[in-house]
């Protein structure tokens, strides 16, 4: 990661990505300083599970590790539906490869499980049985959690996952592998969004 990239993050979007799943994380991660950029299949428009209609900053043939702080990949139909999306996963291998981490939430989970990414990292998603339908080998590997990060190593990039109904601890897990909160405002960021812990305000608007 160059320092020209150190504030660069890349969002996936294509026909019918969840786009409720990294409000949390791309909204926060904007307000400290990051920019977010949306990446396609081609630059054509797509349109979210919500409606939204997105319009990619490049394609994906376009996309390089070193130009990125992280790779955010979303549910969508197209991961249980065919091949469509499984450039997204070979994009990931490519990022993990190249030191470059990978945030991957819902069916996202089940592309990176058919590309072979997570039989060898401590990975989550919906439920197990989703992702061993997809006959990976990483079945051990399963983690019950909300949302988790391999560490990565031998040089890989750390790999968040997570379940569908987790897009605050997905967020969460976000935020600590860039280092956007120090542990205390984590803290308080995970308590005031998922528990709507009034009292986490404070100590967020705290120097």
């Amino acid at each position: 990661m160059t320092s020209s990239s150190a504030g660069i993050v890349h969002l996936a979007v294509y026909d019918t990505f969840a786009d409720w799943e990294t409000g949390y994380a791309t909204a926060h991660l904007t307000q400290n300083g990051y920019t977010v950029r949306t990446v396609g299949l081609s630059r054509e428009p797509v349109t979210t599970m919500g409606g939204l209609r997105v319009q990619p900053d490049l394609a994906l043939d376009e996309l390089r590790p070193q130009d990125s702080a992280l790779l955010i990949l979303t549910g969508a139909a197209g991961w249980d539906t065919g091949e469509t999306l499984a450039p997204f996963a070979r994009a990931a291998r490519s990022f993990l490869d190249a030191g470059v981490p990978v945030a991957a939430i819902c069916g996202a989970t089940a592309g990176l499980a058919r590309e072979g990414l997570l039989d060898d990292r401590a990975h989550t998603s919906a439920v197990s049985f989703y992702l061993a339908a997809t006959g990976y080998a990483g079945g051990e590997r399963y983690v019950e959690v909300d949302a988790v990060t391999d560490p990565g190593a031998d040089g890989t990039g750390r790999l968040v996952t997570a379940g569908p109904t987790e897009p605050v601890a997905f967020a969460r897990e976000v935020f600590a592998l860039l280092g956007v909160y120090d542990a205390k405002k984590l803290d308080a960021w995970y308590r005031l969004f998922h528990d709507s812990d009034a009292s986490a305000y404070e100590v967020l608007q705290g120097e």
